[in-house]
């Protein structure tokens, strides 16, 4: 739901920083060079007392084992650490004290405001990322976002790809400094990995992405720039989901330790620091894990009726198994995402995109942080739904709860809800006096199930993200109901098996929203009138086709479709989510290519014709 992100609200800070690329064969001495160059001047405690021998102290972080639970935590499970440097400023990062950890995130971004059309050359002049290769950057898509902004201009995105730092493998050194820059801890080393191999012997990072994009934010139209004055260039690395190798690599903070000093193999001799505190006793623990419970009681037979309203109640939890909230409620909205909220101190996020902008496959989709919650079924017809979910249903008051799809229209039925419900959480947005974002937030929804509903069985989801300590990490949970039977029904998956790529580290149980029921996907991933790219299947087409580490041929359908019949239905966003174009004759009957996602607007969902494209060259059927 990235499209509302034309509300954010971002800091304009322009700090610079250089620094010359060094050849790869010098990435075996960054450790030296940790010793040799400490860290950022500016980074450094001049008031700090000076180590009673800094040396001695330095060689004996540098010998340390790396053993399960680290220093003084024996047998505690070691926590994936999220990493932020935004325009060479380390985010700051509080931690539990005597907890083990690993790199399991890292984020770049330089940025800067311009009035003037020249792409993303700026980033090359003045920027934090100017001394890296920029030879081979090509505009690689381009998209408008749908709804308009307050002013009533548009906004444009250009994506930029292929610049030399963006694929060429390069390495990221992790080293735990006290107040003057001395080595508290083992230095860690990661490997990124190159932009067309799925993942070499020592690749670090299931997720690796690297780009630039133009924001251009007065377009006059969806069509039209003409005149734009208001540009923004960023520049991102993305690297998440860390890989066994990496997650191995543990350590923890000693008691001197006041950041990590991260440098990077392309710009080595100007490293980033990332100030640390440590929290002796937090209120709450690491991990995160949610419950999900009908308090509206079942027949005798244990299944619901048809017509019945059923109601759901979320507990949000800790690894430890703690509440992470008092029964009966949650957080405001302004109590935790807005920029300079206090944030609740469990940890608990809510859709943040209104300030930091999120777009499918190029930018942050793991920021955005959605909590929401959804119900499919019966479980044997669930299947993508195309049936397009318009903003006045986001934005009103009469319900809390959208019916996303129905049996005569889609072939199942669906509904979803956000946390907060739509109407406050977007409405909010759009309508800032009336206090939305103010109002209440409870733990339990009410869905309604169909008169006429289908028997079999329905699945209740409900999926979040918790940022906690350093932690940043999502989960989800789905439960059963049965409806109108006790007899169990499955879903029948049509595609797979996705473990061929998503393992060691890359689970789809760890990536995305950290669900490995593909069944419980598609109320969620429903068409929207503002982010038309929503079903699963665009998202997944569009992200493979342009990876460049998918393995297999992209026309080979077979790597994926378990079916035929799967790949036979013609429409904008089934073939164009992974298409670029499309010939001369068909933009003669079908309108030109205006969506990189879906090929077009609204018709896009449409089946274009039952009697072309029966057979797809190379799909392997």
């Amino acid at each position: 739901m990235g499209a509302v992100g034309t509300f954010q609200a971002r800091s304009a800070r322009t700090t610079s920083r250089s620094a010359s690329a060094v050849p790869m064969a010098l990435l075996a001495g960054l450790s030296g060079l940790a010793l040799a160059c400490g860290g950022p001047e500016d980074a450094l405690d001049p008031q700090a007392p000076a180590s009673q021998d800094a040396l001695s102290t330095q060689s004996q972080a540098l010998s340390d084992e790396r053993r399960p639970g680290g220093h003084g935590n024996p047998g505690n499970r070691a926590v994936g650490l999220a990493l932020e440097v935004e325009n060479g400023e380390g985010v700051p990062l509080k931690v539990k004290a005597g907890q083990t950890f690993y790199v399991n995130q890292i984020d770049l971004r330089a940025f800067i405001n311009t009035t003037v059309d020249q792409g993303v050359s700026g980033l090359r002049k003045n920027s934090d990322f100017a001394a890296l290769g920029w030879g081979g950057l090509r505009k690689a898509d381009e998209e408008f976002v749908g709804l308009s902004n307050p002013d009533g201009t548009f906004t444009r995105r250009s994506f930029y790809r292929d610049a030399a730092w963006m694929k060429v493998p390069s390495v990221f050194t992790v080293e735990p400094v006290d107040a003057r820059g001395v080595l508290t801890g083992t230095p860690v080393l990661l490997h990124v990995g190159s932009d067309n191999k799925r993942r070499a012997e020592r690749d670090d990072f299931f997720i690796r992405r690297m780009r630039a994009i133009q924001w251009t934010r007065d377009c006059v139209s969806l069509t039209d720039c003409t005149g734009a004055k208001a540009f923004e260039e960023e520049a991102l690395v993305e690297l998440r989901n860390a890989y066994d190798h990496a997650k191995q690599q543990t350590f923890s903070f000693r008691p001197n330790t006041r950041g990590l000093r991260l440098r990077w193999s392309l710009r080595p001799f100007a490293p980033y620091f990332i100030p640390v505190t440590q929290e002796a006793s937090p209120a709450f623990g690491y991990g995160f894990g949610i419950d999900i419970k009908a308090l509206t009681a079942a027949r005798q037979d244990g299944t619901y009726a048809p017509g019945t309203d059923v109601t759901f109640q979320l507990t949000l939890k800790d690894g430890q198994g703690q509440r992470l909230h008092p029964a009966g409620s949650l957080p405001t909205y302004n109590e935790v995402a807005p920029p300079g909220a206090p944030g609740h101190e469990s940890g608990i996020q809510y859709y943040r995109a209104f300030f930091d902008a999120t777009t499918t496959y190029y930018r942050r989709k793991h920021r955005e942080r959605m909590m929401m919650t959804q119900l499919i079924g019966p479980a044997q017809d669930i299947q993508p739904i195309r049936s397009i979910v318009d903003l006045e249903a986001f934005l009103d008051d009469s319900q809390d709860v959208q019916t996303i799809a129905t049996p005569a229209r889609d072939g199942v039925y669906a509904q979803f809800m956000t946390f907060p419900p739509a109407n406050k959480l977007f409405g909010g947005a759009f309508f800032p006096t009336e206090g939305r974002w103010d109002a209440p937030v409870s733990d339990t929804w009410t869905y309604s199930l169909p008169a006429d509903a289908k028997p079999g069985t329905y699945l209740v989801t409900a999926k979040a993200r918790r940022v906690f300590l350093g932690e940043d990490v999502p989960a989800s949970r789905t439960i059963e109901i049965q409806v109108g039977t006790p007899t169990h029904t499955e879903a029948k998956l049509t595609t797979g098996p996705c473990t061929s790529c998503h393992s060691k580290g890359g689970e789809l149980s760890q990536v995305a929203h950290a669900n490995d029921n593909r069944a419980a996907c598609a109320t969620c991933h429903a068409p929207l009138g503002f982010e038309l790219e929503g079903p699963i299947f665009v998202r997944t087409h569009f992200i493979h086709s342009r990876s460049n580490r998918f393995d297999a041929p992209l026309e080979k359908c077979t790597s994926c479709h378990l079916e035929k019949e799967t790949t036979q239905r013609t429409s904008k966003a089934a073939c164009l989510s992974c298409h670029k174009s499309y010939p001369d004759s068909h933009v003669a009957k079908f309108g030109p290519i205006e969506s990189m996602y879906v090929g077009g607007g609204r018709e896009s969902f449409q089946q274009c014709t039952g009697s072309c494209h029966k057979t797809h060259p190379g799909s392997g059927f």
